[in-house]
């Protein structure tokens, strides 16, 4: 049975950030904590930004790909604060990230050179174990599917790796085995393009303790069913990137903020009766059930997404910077989460079904796919990307060999 990294061969290991303070819930704060290490006198500032080992603010690094970072040490650094960008963190909470090289200990500029409006990123949240192992709720997906760079960070702690579904910019070269969609076009007798490998991966894809398996079905009418699921599940995670429509439940059904939040809400929790999300004195509904008991990673996806913003801060001293209340827009972000959680809540019984023990009979990898599997060890690394020129430490430039 294919593995995952047979199919999409592939992957780069989660971001290393090195330090907190770089990314926050929303992008306000992380410019106030820009301003506030970048104004800092000189003797103050390399305990603000928290040296490591991958970086200090004397580091001399080359710029991220795509971003308008600067090349200068840091030490030097007296402008603006670059734009945010959105990243996936965990899982299904979308926060901002300081997209400055010189702040990121590993940040994996090979996949920055392949982000953009036409990729799509899978990352796996990583099987619990412990006692988050036994959480009560419903299981979500063991593969997740982004429009922005994930992080690769898992309450689970052993997140699987991020696999980009474009080798190069612009959506083009799938990164899959070699002539996979072709055989599997004259396998199913109808075009097979790497989106449908994708939409399957996020249909059938089984979780097991190795990783990721995903058995492919011998009958075309189980694939064109799969690849429908997961069409689904996939525009429901993308939340209106590469032009689709953003994720809305019916009429009835969307959730509503019946009494605001307070300005420091301490706690969490659910009413299924009612269907109602409390924050404190705060009242959201109609809430389904199924928003509320997902699980993902070995937390519920709720609770992690609000322990995030409400939790203590950390021991880093921009760590306390950030909004005095509650903002507005967390409350949008959460409505949007909330109508994620519950639209796949209610695929995942189809989901269930379609990879259950003997759902269907498997396509078998080496006799209907002979000289795809296993793919060649040049697919494992990241193609060389010539497109453009970037710059390098100290405003240098250098030309990207991938």
């Amino acid at each position: 049975m294919p593995m995952l990294d047979a199919l999409l061969p592939w992957g780069v290991r989660p971001l290393r950030t090195g330090r907190s303070w770089i990314l926050a819930p929303d992008p306000g704060t992380l410019t106030e904590r820009w301003n506030a290490v970048v104004r800092a006198p000189e003797a103050e500032r390399a305990a603000l930004f928290v040296p490591s080992r991958g970086r200090t603010p004397r580091s001399a690094v080359a710029q991220l790909p795509g971003q308008r970072g600067g090349t200068g040490r840091f030490a030097r650094e007296t402008g603006r604060c670059p734009d945010p960008v959105p990243i996936l963190h965990g899982p299904f909470d979308r926060q901002w990230l300081l997209p400055d090289h010189r702040l990121i200990d590993e940040a994996r500029p090979e996949l920055w050179r392949v982000a953009g409006p036409d990729q799509i990123f899978l990352v796996e949240p990583g099987t619990a174990t412990g006692p988050s192992a036994g959480i009560a709720g419903l299981a979500g997906p063991p593969v997740i599917a982004s429009p922005w760079l994930p992080d690769g960070s898992s309450p689970a702690g052993r997140p699987g790796l991020i696999r980009p579904l474009f080798r190069r910019p612009g959506g083009r070269e799938p990164n899959l085995a070699p002539g996979l969609t072709g055989a599997l076009t004259a396998a199913y007798g109808r075009e097979v393009t790497a989106r449908d490998v994708l939409c399957w991966i996020l249909a059938a894809a089984r979780p097991t303790p190795a990783g990721c398996e995903v058995p492919l079905p011998a009958g075309s009418a189980v694939w064109a069913e799969g690849v429908a699921l997961g069409g689904e599940l996939l525009e429901i995670q993308l939340r209106g990137a590469h032009g689709g429509e953003r994720p809305r439940l019916p009429g009835g059904r969307r959730p509503y903020v019946r009494t605001a939040p307070p300005p420091r809400p301490g706690t969490i929790d659910y009413d299924p009766a009612t269907e109602t999300l409390l924050l404190d004195t705060g009242r959201i509904a109609p809430v389904p059930a199924a928003a509320w008991e997902l699980h993902s990673g070995g937390v519920r996806v709720l609770e992690h997404w609000f322990t995030a913003r409400t939790g203590p801060a950390g021991p880093e001293p921009l760590a306390g910077i950030g909004p005095t209340g509650w903002p507005r827009e967390w409350t949008s972000d959460l409505l949007e989460l909330i109508t994620v959680l519950a639209l796949l809540g209610e695929r995942l019984a189809r989901r269930a079904a379609l990879t259950a023990p003997d759902a269907f009979t498997e396509l078998s990898a080496r006799s209907e796919l002979p000289g795809v599997l296993p793919a060649p060890e040049w697919t494992r690394r990241p193609a060389s990307v010539l497109d453009h020129h970037e710059e390098g430490p100290e405003g240098q430039f250098v030309l990207p060999l991938g």
